[in-house]
Order: structure tokens, then sequence, then C-alpha cells
């Protein structure tokens, strides 16, 4: 009887274990969606203000001139599409997601001291406390998601996209900053997506849509 009892007592406590756990990893989940929404959120903000100083000539240009596809993130493998992200794993997704944030570490210091002397995005050097922020959040989710096993991501080797990237590339100042603007709001759309769907796959729901 006795024994019955603290085997009972043991499964009572890892339960209560494992629901503690779950609990915190969906707060973790649900703060890395809500920042990760103010930031896409941030990038429209900018990119609208930016587009609505330019001269109607300037903007016919640029909307002719910029390819979207053309950003520094290019260099990181991800799902090309809506069927390829709801079949990607939570792992993979949350991976991902990680590489793109961690390649805005260094542009997002030109974004805040190049392109907020024309915005109106109260302030600017809040992006790269944001992001570093979502990056730790992101990879707190990664080791959960681990539970104890070895990361054996291949891209954690992989040197990040060029530092300097957006600046490198011979453009205007106009142009330069325009590219910056709109491969920031792509990018954190992308990670937004990411994480919406990283959570669904921790509900195990098979209707992940998008």
């Amino acid at each position: 009887m006795a024994r019955a009892l603290v085997l009972l007592s043991v499964v009572l406590v890892n339960l209560l274990v494992n629901q503690g756990r779950a609990s915190e990893n969906q707060r973790l989940f649900n703060n890395a969606v809500i920042r990760v929404q103010h930031l896409h959120q941030l990038a429209a903000k900018m990119i609208n203000d930016f587009e609505d100083n330019l001269l109607p000539e300037e903007r016919r240009q640029l909307s002719k001139i910029f390819p979207l596809s053309f950003c520094n993130s290019d260099s990181i493998e991800a799902p090309t599409g809506k069927d390829e992200t709801q079949k990607s794993s939570m792992l993979k997704l949350l991976r991902i997601s990680f590489r793109l944030i961690e390649s805005w570490e260094f542009p997002s210091q030109t974004l805040s001291g190049t392109v907020s002397n024309s915005l109106t995005v109260g302030n600017p050097n809040q992006i790269t406390e944001k992001l570093a922020d979502l990056k730790v959040g992101i990879s707190v989710l990664i080791k959960g998601c681990l539970d104890g096993q070895p990361n054996m991501d291949d891209n954690e080797s992989l040197p990040l996209p060029f530092e300097d990237f957006y600046l490198t590339m011979g453009e205007s100042s106009l142009r330069e900053s325009f590219r910056l603007l709109a491969c920031f709001k792509k990018d954190m759309h992308k990670v937004e997506t990411y994480l919406r769907v990283a959570n669904c796959r921790r509900s195990l729901d098979s209707n992940c849509t998008l």
C-alpha cells in the first residue's frame, strides 16, 4: 500500500512538472509571436512612411527596379510557399526563424541609423534590441523542442550573410534605404508566419492553415 502511494505521488509530481513545462512553453511561444508581430507592424509603418515622403517619380522608379526576392536572407534555406511551410516541422521553422532574425543583427543598426531620420517610428534604436530579445526567445524554444538532444542544425556552422550587404551594392541612398526597409518587412513577415505555424505544430493540429 505504501509503495503504491509513493508511485502515485511520483506520477502526480511528474504530471504537474510536465504541465508546468507545457504552460511555460506556450507562454514563450505567445510572447515570440507577439514580438515578431510588433516588428512586422513596425516594418510596415516604416516603409509606408518612407514611401509617403517620396516624389511620385521616385515612387514609380522604385516600384519598378526593386525585386523583393533580392534580399540578404535569400542565402538562408527556407520554405518557398504555403504548402512547404505547412509541411515543415516545428523545429525546422524555429531554426529558420532564428537564422532570419540573426541575419538582421547588423543590418538593423544601419536601419536605425540611416533610415530613421525621415521616419516617425519612436526610438529606432530599439529595433536591434527587440530583434535580440526575439532571438533569445526563439533559442529557448529550440532548446525546449530538442529536449536535451544535441542541436544537429547544419546551418549553425554557416557564416552569416555579408554584414554590410545592403551598403555594398553601389546603390543610391534612396534605393539603398528602400531595399533595406522592404527586405526587413519581408523577413519579419516570414518569421511571423513560421512562428504561427510552429505554434500550431506544437498543438499537433493537422490543419495549420495560413
